[in-house]
């Protein structure tokens, strides 16, 4: 099982850092005549097509409420002040045998925003290409993550009576399918086995591309629908895979066991309130109004210090805000690598190494924790699509801003 996991590793993990959700602008297809005719506008789709492009991105990843419709996660009550101790951002960090500044590291790795904790401070805080503290930029598969929590709630509520139920147990509409005979546990994890390859070639699309293109693309159908009819490739549990899919069931769950709410509003009353958000998030979604569904899997949109909320409540052990928003146990269970490539991935979080965790969407998108040092670190990117090096390089800053220790 493992040396499976290692084989695919490498691969997967591009998959998930470079394309989750669509890579490169591509032609509209032709359309399905088996399913109803999209209202989408054709400029719009044709925005949505290129919306990862290295000359749009920039601006595409901080106006997503423009091209889709959302769906509000309400902040209310007191805000969570998060402190601040303004320090310049004195160090360097090595890559590829040459040292840089961190000033260099913003242009070097197209960053919108960077903001660094530490021990619950604000040390470093900074806005580019006309972003700014209020703007709510695109979290892509951060998204995962956030997931992660609201399952950890929905089980400290005992909506979830166990993580090691089958799915079909809440969710019979996926027996007879991929999904039948997986645990909750299994899809958190990325072993669901299911067969849906995370490949975005839209000039021979499968199941993940068709499945982008008529769900958030077109919204002629729902992303997660496609759990229905999805195969299996190999027995639950058995190799770790990364589908966006699978958070999309996850989404699917907490729709189902929150008594017919919505994951906006689940989140808004479990996170973002308890929390102290300070503006609205917004999820973008796969239809209209009255239609749509959340994209859970890659399409929650904050601003830096909102994200920078969620990293601290996770180094909190779940606390923040005067409030015990999911137990310590989940944030240690949930952090804990089971699988995956490098060091491994936990119930939707990345971990980088024996004391650090963290959140990673598409293109460069970041909530970096790190235990040992108190260190939260959020950094909004515009990467070009395909750039690894972008990706190793944030990864050499994390580990040197990790360190810092501001005078």
């Amino acid at each position: 099982m493992m040396k499976v996991d290692k084989v695919r590793g490498r691969v997967l993990a591009l998959m998930v850092l470079l394309a989750p959700c669509g890579v490169l602008a591509y032609p509209a297809p032709v359309p399905d005549p088996s399913l109803p005719a999209s209202t989408v506008p054709p400029a719009i789709q044709d925005l949505r097509r290129k919306m990862n492009d290295a000359d749009v991105n920039a601006l595409t990843f901080r106006d997503m409420d423009q091209l889709f419709t959302t769906r509000t996660v309400a902040r209310s009550g007191p805000v969570w002040e998060l402190p601040r101790s303004d320090h310049a951002l004195d160090f360097t960090y090595s890559f590829k045998g040459q040292r840089y500044t961190a000033d260099q590291f913003l242009e070097r790795t197209y960053t919108n925003a960077l903001l660094i904790l530490k021990d619950g401070r604000i040390v470093s805080e900074v806005y580019r290409n006309n972003t700014d503290a209020a703007t709510r930029l695109m979290g892509w598969s951060m998204t995962k993550s956030i997931t992660s929590i609201l399952i950890g709630c929905a089980v400290q509520e005992g909506r979830i009576k166990s993580l090691d139920d089958r799915i079909t147990q809440y969710l019979p509409e996926l027996k007879g399918g991929g999904y039948d005979g997986a645990t909750i546990r299994q899809v958190l994890q990325m072993r669901s086995g299911v067969d849906y390859e995370e490949r975005y070639d839209f000039a021979n699309p499968g199941i993940a591309a068709r499945n982008h293109e008529l769900a958030l693309v077109e919204n002629v159908v729902r992303f997660a629908d496609a759990a229905r009819t999805v195969k299996r490739a190999h027995a639950p549990g058995e190799v770790w895979q990364y589908k966006t899919l699978d958070t999309a069931v996850l989404g699917w769950l907490l729709e189902r066991v929150s008594g017919g709410s919505t994951i906006a509003a689940y989140a808004a009353q479990r996170l973002w309130e308890p929390l102290g958000a300070e503006r609205d998030g917004f999820f973008i979604m796969d239809g209209p109004p009255g239609v749509g569904r959340e994209f859970n899997g890659a399409g929650f949109n904050a601003t830096p210090r909102d994200y920078a909320r969620i990293g601290l409540m996770m180094l909190q052990d779940g606390q923040a805000n005067g409030h015990q928003i999911v137990p310590a146990a989940w944030v240690r269970e949930s952090t804990k690598a089971t699988g995956g490539p490098g060091p491994g991935y936990g119930y939707q979080w990345w971990i980088p190494n024996d004391h650090a965790f963290q959140a990673i969407g598409l293109q460069g998108q970041y909530i970096f924790v790190d235990r040992a040092t108190r260190t939260v670190v959020v950094k909004l990117s515009y990467f070009p699509p395909e750039n690894q090096e972008a990706h190793d390089e944030t990864a050499a800053f994390m580990a040197a801003a990790s360190a810092w220790r501001p005078r």
